[in-house]
Parts: C-alpha cells; structure tokens; sequence
C-alpha cells in the first residue's frame, strides 16, 4: 500500500521533509513510488503545471521547454496562497495525451495548467492556459508571440495571470521573488539549460562539454550562480570519477563565487558538499549537503550526493533514504534506483530489489533511447538486468556500454559489478584494478561497501585491490 503521512522529521535534515509509507509485499510497485503525489490542502487552490509541449522542429529544444515549465513551477510554489505540485509529479505526464479532467482527478488538484513553446531562431512562441480541473473549461488562455529575451517577462506574466484568476493574494516578498530571475541573459539561460541536461549523462565526454556550456553561461553573465555551482559541479566530478588534476582549491573558489551571488542557493551548497567529500573533507562536507537540504528539501542534486556521502560513511539505511528521495525528485532519474540496489541488498531488504531493478531498466532504456551516443544508461541497464537475473541481456548492454565508452571508469565500475555478481571474478578484478588508478577517494570508499562486488571478496586478488585503496 501507499500512505501519505505528510511532513515528517528525518535524521539529518533540519527542515522536515515529505514522506511516503510503501508496503512493496502489498503490490505497491517502485515505478508508483516515482510517481507519487503530495495531498492537496482544502484551504488553497491546488494547480499542476504540466510540462509545455516542444513545438520546435528541433527534439533538442526539449530542454528550453522543460525548463520553461520548471521555472514556472519555481515561481508559483513561492506563493504561500497556492499548493503547487512538485516537479517529480506533474513530469511523468511528459510527452503524453492529456485528458485534463482525468489528470486532475488522478492528481488531486483543482486546476491545470498546460502549454507548449515554439522556438524558432530570435523568436518564440508560447500558448498557455489555466483549466478547471472539475469541468476542463477554460478559465485563462493566453498567446505570446515574443523574441527571445522578453522570455523572461512572459514568464512572469504567465505566473501573474495565474494568481490573479485564481484571486490569490500575492504578498510583497513573494511579488519581489518571482521577478527576481536567476540571469537576465536568455544566451545564458539556454547554455545553463543545454549544460545541466548534458551534465546528467554522466561520462567524462558529457561532464566535460557540460562544463564548458557552463563556463560559457557565466562569460554570458558573470552574476550567474547556478551555472558557477555546475561547473564547480562538473570539476568535482571530473575529479572524482575521471582522474581529472584540477585543484580542489579552484573548485571551491567556484562554489565561492556562487554563494557570494546566492548565499541561499541549495545547488551550490550541494556542490560544496560534493567537492568537499571529493577532497575527503568529509565533516564539512556533511555540514555543506545539510545544508543544502534544509534550504531547499526538493533539491535533486542535495539528495544523490548525500545518498553516495552516506554509502561511502557506511550508513545504508540514510543512503536508501536519499537514493529514493533523489529518484522521486527527478523522473528521469536512473541512475539513484541502480545504485539503490546494493544498498537495499546491504540492508537485507533484498524483496525490495526487483521492483526498483524494473524501475531503473525502464528509465534506462528511455534514456538509451533518447541519447544513443551515451553509454551510461547502457552501464546501469546492465546492473539492473543482472539483479533482475538476465545475465545474458546484461552481457549484451554491457558490451554496448564498453563500445561506446571502454575507457570510461564508471563503465569499467559497472562492467566490474556485473562481472562479480555473474560469477566472473578475474575480469571484474582485471578492470577494478584499471579503475581504482582512476578515480578518487570517495569512490574508493564506495567500493569498499558496495554489495556488487561481495562475490569476489574471497578471491585471492582482492586483498591487493584494498591496497590500491589504501595507497
């Protein structure tokens, strides 16, 4: 079954934080934990904004779409006076055909929201209307025929119009913070856009062009401070997972540099975390992640990199904790269920695998879709499958992942994980070996504790990996 119990204090984490009851041995399944909702209060209106439809031409223009809507759901969830369902939510009905009355029963709001961008070259076209949930007549429907940089105006007249239909009272700060843009610059904007959706591939190639998108939108706009958390971001990673040489001490000058702009930013203070845990400074680090939790609870990026803090500390009931925090946050998001795994299987929690193996397959195989190029979802495709006991399909995705990307250290990992749980020790010892020169001290952490590789703990050959990690 799935219980609502509201906002609840959870260990580590100063402001409370939505919490959901799953009884998986009742039939409740991981893909329904994703797609879960918060209940909506009797005393305000209740909206979802469903994600505005990309009729560009241009497939890679989703992300100018998706942002658009994520903004939009930023600015009206400051309005004290709303309930406004989270992004984690209404994203799962991307790309599908709408019947608003039946989303709205299904989501348990009044009103709807949909629309859909059109961007071609300077100009953009965007429609937006408010629905009543109850009858699917219109109560608002707007077009805006604009260049490109009134793109921040629109937005904020979307964001007016649908407060005011609704006769809800804006206060002063609130009506200050949805005119305050995090840029001004629309170039800046869609580089920060284009980067942050690259970013979360994964591999060395794609952290590496995110970074630089990054760094292009602060050239753009020197007073952007979540483009200087992802390259921070994207340094830390490279670090990390790719043996990159660059100075722990520029990556924090980075993060710097954000939080003097936005000292209240959580994707900066999630970034700090990271580096700092990459740096193996890890009381701060734990201090900085949260931080970033009790700033924003919804934070993506604060639940993933305390999730791995906290696998890398030992502590796998808080790792599961944040894994499906970070997975219910983001849709798309297949990487926190693969990982999620081990740490159940660490736990003895070993029937609750299945579901989340399926759950993170599925997001695999859409991101396989979507970005071919990209062997990361290739790689944790193959460690679902081999928890879900195909290990001949698993064989296959991992040859697709070591193809694209054979010198990559998160494939090597994956393929060595792989190895293990099929019974293939020499191998999956041949590439950790490989791996462990690679990467840095969190991830040695990691391999210390990940129950993936329990199989080849007796082989004659682990002892000499723990003194790659001791080195």
């Amino acid at each position: 079954e799935f219980v609502d119990q509201g906002e609840k204090a959870v260990k580590n984490i100063v402001q409370p934080v939505h919490v959901f009851f799953v009884n998986l041995g009742g039939g409740m399944t991981p893909e329904a934990v994703a797609g879960g909702k918060r209940r909506a209060r009797p005393d305000k209106p209740s909206v979802a904004i469903l994600p505005f439809s990309n009729m560009s031409n241009d497939p890679e223009q989703e992300f100018f779409s998706d942002g658009m809507t994520e903004d939009i759901i930023t600015d009206l969830s400051k309005v004290s006076g709303l309930f406004v369902l989270g992004r984690n939510t209404v994203f799962t009905y991307r790309g599908q055909a709408v019947d608003l009355e039946g989303i709205a029963r299904q989501l348990g709001v009044s009103y709807i929201v949909e629309g859909s961008v059109r961007k071609a070259g300077n100009r953009v076209r965007i429609n937006a209307q408010l629905v009543d949930g109850s009858t699917g007549g219109h109560l608002w429907a707007d077009r805006y025929d604009r260049d490109l940089s009134d793109i921040f105006a629109v937005q904020d007249e979307i964001t007016h119009a649908i407060v005011e239909q609704l006769k809800v009272q804006l206060l002063p700060q609130e009506k200050e913070a949805i005119g305050r843009s995090r840029t001004d610059n629309v170039e800046a904007y869609t580089q920060y856009l284009r980067a942050r959706q690259i970013f979360h591939m994964g591999t060395k190639s794609s952290l590496m062009l995110a970074r630089r998108m990054f760094a292009r939108a602060v050239e753009l706009d020197p007073l952007y401070a979540r483009a200087y958390a992802g390259m921070a971001d994207c340094d830390a990673r490279l670090v990390s997972k790719h043996g990159a040489s660059t100075p722990i001490e520029e990556i924090l000058a980075c993060i710097s540099k954000a939080l003097a702009i936005d000292p209240h930013l959580a994707e900066a203070h999630a970034a700090h975390g990271y580096a700092l845990m990459v740096a193996n400074r890890r009381t701060e680090a734990q201090s900085a992640l949260l931080q970033a939790l009790a700033l924003d609870p919804n934070c993506h990026e604060a639940h993933y990199h305390y999730a791995d803090f906290s696998v890398t500390a030992g502590d796998f009931e808080q790792a599961a904790e944040h894994y499906i925090r970070a997975l219910e946050l983001r849709p798309d998001d297949y990487i926190s269920p693969v990982l999620l795994l081990n740490v159940l299987r660490s736990l003895g929690r070993t029937l609750e695998t299945k579901g989340y193996a399926r759950l993170g397959l599925k997001r695999a195989e859409e991101a396989l879709r979507l970005h071919p190029e990209d062997s990361k979802p290739a790689q944790l495709g193959a460690c679902a499958l081999v928890a879900l006991g195909d290990g001949e399909q698993a064989k296959q995705w991992l040859a697709r992942a070591l193809a694209i990307d054979p010198e990559d250290s998160g494939t090597r990992y994956n393929a060595a994980c792989v190895y293990s749980m099929l019974g293939e020790s020499d191998r999956a010892i041949d590439l950790l070996e490989m791996y462990l020169h690679q990467v840095g001290p969190d991830l040695k952490l990691r391999f210390k504790n990940d129950s993936d590789l329990d199989p080849i703990r007796s082989h004659p050959r682990y002892q000499k990996l723990l003194e790659l990690v001791a080195g």
